[in-house]
């Protein structure tokens, strides 16, 4: 089963996701913040990573640097969650080394499909 961490601040968002992607078969870990994802990321040791960019102290791009540059984290692939669909963003996302990226209100079937290639390419 693919588990999948979650790093988002706003609570709706959160559960939606969490309820569609349990339906789907995903193992879900949440955080609500930016240190939070950090920890979570290496206690949980998931497959991959949903993260919200705009999470209040420390954003998402802050938290995904850490996370990539910490040896036991590096490897678990990020995809960026933004409410924006800016270019602006997407680069920024490359450039802290997230592996993709999704607007919100994410297409779940999208999502999906980008989840599984990212997964299967660090396995």
């Amino acid at each position: 089963m693919t588990k999948v961490l979650i790093v988002e601040d706003n609570e709706m968002n959160r559960d939606m996701l969490t309820r569609r992607l349990v339906k789907r078969g995903y193992e879900i870990a949440c955080a609500i913040d930016g240190p939070e994802g950090v920890r979570l990321a290496e206690e949980e040791q998931p497959d991959i990573i949903l993260m919200d960019v705009a999470l209040g102290e420390m954003d998402g791009w802050e938290a995904s640097t850490r996370i990539l540059a910490n040896p036991r984290t590096r490897h678990i692939p990020i995809i960026a969650l933004t409410a924006h669909a800016l270019e602006s963003d997407r680069r920024r996302s490359v450039e802290v080394g997230c592996v993709d990226f999704e607007t919100k209100p994410v297409a779940l079937p999208e999502l999906i499909a980008k989840i599984e290639k990212n997964v299967a390419r660090s396995h």
